[in-house]
C-alpha cells in the first residue's frame, strides 16, 4: 500500500522510491512571510491542476519558454520563482469551428504539446504517473502532465478513450457531454468512468451537475477532481461547489482544485485564501489543491497575475494559521497521493485482466 502514501519531495538518486521523509520539513523559525513561502515551496513545489499554455501557444511559433515569453503567463523562469513542479495541460476544446471536430480539435493540442515538451527538453518532461512527476522534479524538470481533455473528444467512443490515454491522457472532463447530464451518467457514461479506472484517467466532474457528481463518487474506484472549482458558498459560479458536494468531494477522497481567477474566487488574494480555508473545514486539508488556470484568457487575482506569484498566496495562508503540512498537502502532496491512486487502481486492473483464467478439471465438470 505505499504506493497510496502521500508524497513529500526530497532529495534521491533517481528512480529511488520515495515515500515520507525521515525527519520532517521545517522553515526557518525567522524571516518574514514570503521568505517563509518561498522556503515551503522550496521543499513542496506547487502542482498546478490547470494550464491553458498549449492553446495559448498556438499562434506562437517563434516562443522560448526557457529564456521567457512575455506574450503568456507562464513560462521557466516564472515557473521558477513560482516553484512550480508540475501542471496539468488543459486540452480542451475552443469556442467555434474547432469545437465541432472535438477529436482531430484533441489530437492537434495532443501534438502541439508534445511539441512544445519536446523543443524544451532542460526544463520541461512530458510524464504519466505519480513516480515519473517525482523523477521529473529530481531531475530539474517541471512534470507536464495532459489533461484535462474534454469529454466530447471521445466521441461516444471507449476506443478513442484507449487511445487517448496511449497518448498521454490523464484526466478527462465529464461535464458538458451527452452522456454526463443533469440528470447523471448514463449506461454509457458509467462505461466511460468504469473505463477511465481500468487506465488510470482521472475523471473531472468540473461543471458537472449534482447528479453527475454524486453517482461519479459512488461509482468510481480513484478519487475524483474538480480541476477549477471554488466554494459557492462564497461566490455563486456556476462551477464553483455547494457545500453538500464539496462534503461528499471529501468523503470519497476526491480533489478540489481552486482556480486563481477572480471571477471564480475572487479579486485580490484574501479572497483566494477564503475559498482554500472554507473548503479545507468542509472537505478536509487532503482534499484541496491548487489550479492556477493561466493562460487560459481568466482574469487573476491581484497579486496572482502570472505562474511566479503562488509564493504570495502561500504567504498568506502562513500568515491565517496553516500549518506545514496543510500546505504541504496543498501544494504537491494531494495531487500526488490522487496520481498515486489512479496509478494503483489501474495497475490492480491490469494485473487482473492479465491473471489466467483457472483450470477446469474432470472433476470441476461434473
Amino acid at each position: 500500500m505505499a504506493d497510496l502514501q502521500d508524497d513529500i519531495p526530497r532529495t534521491t538518486e533517481v528512480g529511488e522510491d520515495d515515500g515520507l521523509p525521515d525527519d520532517p520539513f521545517r522553515l526557518p523559525p525567522a524571516g518574514d512571510l514570503l521568505e517563509r513561502a518561498r522556503a515551503l515551496l522550496a521543499g513542496h513545489p506547487v502542482a498546478d491542476g490547470y494550464s491553458g499554455l498549449p492553446w495559448a501557444l498556438r499562434h506562437l511559433p517563434g516562443h522560448d519558454l526557457q529564456l521567457g515569453e512575455a506574450a503568456v503567463d507562464t513560462d521557466l523562469p516564472r515557473m521558477r520563482a513560482g516553484h512550480v513542479g508540475a501542471l496539468f495541460w488543459s486540452l480542451h476544446l475552443p469556442e467555434g469551428p474547432a469545437g465541432e471536430r472535438p477529436v482531430a480539435a484533441t489530437l492537434e493540442q495532443l501534438d502541439l504539446a508534445r511539441s512544445v515538451v519536446a523543443a524544451h527538453p532542460e526544463g520541461l518532461r512530458l510524464v504519466r504517473t505519480a513516480g515519473q512527476v517525482i523523477d521529473a522534479r529530481n531531475r530539474g524538470r517541471v512534470a507536464v502532465l495532459l489533461g484535462p481533455a474534454h469529454g466530447a473528444a471521445l466521441d461516444g467512443s471507449l476506443a478513442v478513450l484507449r487511445v487517448l490515454h496511449a497518448l498521454g491522457v490523464r484526466v478527462l472532463t465529464l461535464a458538458g457531454t451527452a452522456w454526463a447530464g443533469d440528470s447523471g451518467l448514463t449506461r454509457f457514461g458509467e462505461e466511460v468512468v468504469r473505463e477511465m479506472n481500468r487506465l488510470g484517467v482521472l475523471a473531472d466532474v468540473t461543471g458537472a451537475g449534482p447528479a453527475t457528481v454524486q453517482r461519479t463518487l459512488a461509482l468510481s474506484k480513484t478519487p475524483v477532481l474538480c480541476t477549477r472549482s471554488a466554494a459557492r458558498a462564497l461566490r455563486p459560479h456556476p462551477a464553483n461547489l455547494p457545500d453538500d458536494l464539496l462534503a461528499a468531494l471529501g468523503g470519497a477522497k476526491g480533489l478540489c482544485l481552486v482556480p486563481l481567477t477572480a471571477e471564480q474566487t475572487g479579486p485580490a488574494v484574501p479572497d483566494v485564501a477564503d475559498h482554500l480555508d472554507h473548503i479545507r473545514d468542509v472537505a478536509g486539508p487532503e482534499c484541496v489543491g491548487l489550479s492556477g488556470t493561466y493562460d487560459s484568457g481568466a482574469v487573476h487575482p491581484r497579486e496572482l497575475a502570472d505562474a511566479s506569484r503562488y509564493p504570495h498566496l502561500i504567504a498568506e495562508l502562513l500568515r491565517r494559521g496553516w500549518s506545514e503540512t496543510e500546505l504541504s498537502l496543498l501544494t504537491w502532496g494531494n495531487v500526488q497521493r490522487v496520481l498515486r491512486g489512479a496509478d494503483f487502481t489501474a495497475r490492480a486492473a491490469q494485473h487482473r485482466r492479465e491473471a489466467p483464467a483457472p483450470r477446469v478439471t474432470d472433476l470441476d465438470a461434473l
